[in-house]
């Protein structure tokens, strides 16, 4: 399923194929540690790729292990790796990408799971679009500011609500920024605190074994931060972001924690 067709610069097409063309596919050559790989799906060939699941939230619940994931890209999923989706029964893959980005590495599905479409940033202004592997502040605007990002990222959330018989796995190209935007969301609005929202966000560095200041293969907690705040600046709170940006019900809120708190 599409549901958006977008344009985006030459000059990001380029990036792209530089920065996660084939080679850049593959998984961490060193698993992160202990505390990290506790979540971790074990994929060959995706980077990032692990379960938002297991953190306790701030009225003492847990968040549900098994029904959501967010990984990187799937274009060099293996075999083994798409075998290992389909039998932890993911149901819909949510792709954030721009559309030269799944040219650039077109998804592999795993059997059973129907594929949607997202893109976030494909009608963001250019300097936006430009950070898009690099990361940085105008990009983490964006995600409440542009055209098109609060359906997308709305979207996700209304999938996880929909989807009964399994789990839902959402994914951008590194699986850092957009994907650390829509968990770190997600995570917010089931109670769980900011400073371990901001732990899960923050381990896309250990899961992509980036260096200190490394904007492309890492994400810094200002950016996070960045978000929220903007979050707060256009809609005056977080819980207003999430009803009059994403237009989420209370019912809708109600739906997702009864599904992932336990």
């Amino acid at each position: 399923m599409i549901r958006r067709a977008v344009r985006t610069p030459i000059a990001l097409v380029a990036g792209l194929a530089l920065a996660f063309g084939p080679a850049a596919g593959a998984a961490l050559a060193d698993p992160p540690a202990a505390s990290a790989f506790e979540r971790s799906l074990t994929l060959q060939g995706v980077q990032n790729a692990r379960d938002i699941g297991g953190y306790r939230t701030v009225d003492g619940k847990t968040v549900r292990s098994g029904l959501v994931y967010r990984t990187g890209q799937l274009n060099n999923a293996t075999p083994a790796d798409l075998a290992e989706l389909s039998n932890r029964q993911v149901r819909v893959v949510d792709d954030l990408r721009t559309v030269y980005e799944r040219a650039l590495g077109p998804d592999k599905i795993p059997a059973g799971a129907t594929a949607n479409w997202d893109d976030v940033i494909g009608q963001a202004p250019p300097e936006a679009l430009a950070s898009t592997l690099t990361g940085g502040d105008s990009l983490y605007r964006a995600f409440i500011t542009a055209p098109g990002a609060n359906q997308a990222f709305a979207s996700v959330l209304h999938d996880i609500i929909g989807t009964t018989d399994g789990a839902v796995l959402f994914h951008c190209t590194a699986g850092k920024d957009r994907t650390g935007w829509t968990a770190a969301v997600l995570l917010t609005l089931l109670g769980v605190d900011r400073d371990t929202v901001t732990q899960d966000y923050l381990l896309s560095n250990v899961y992509r074994n980036a260096a200190p200041n490394d904007t492309i293969n890492g994400v810094q907690k200002s950016w996070l931060d960045t978000a929220f705040a903007q979050a707060d600046q256009t809609y005056g709170s977080f819980d207003n972001y999430l009803h009059e940006g994403l237009k989420l019900t209370d019912t809708d809120i109600t739906t997702l924690k009864t599904k992932l708190l336990a």
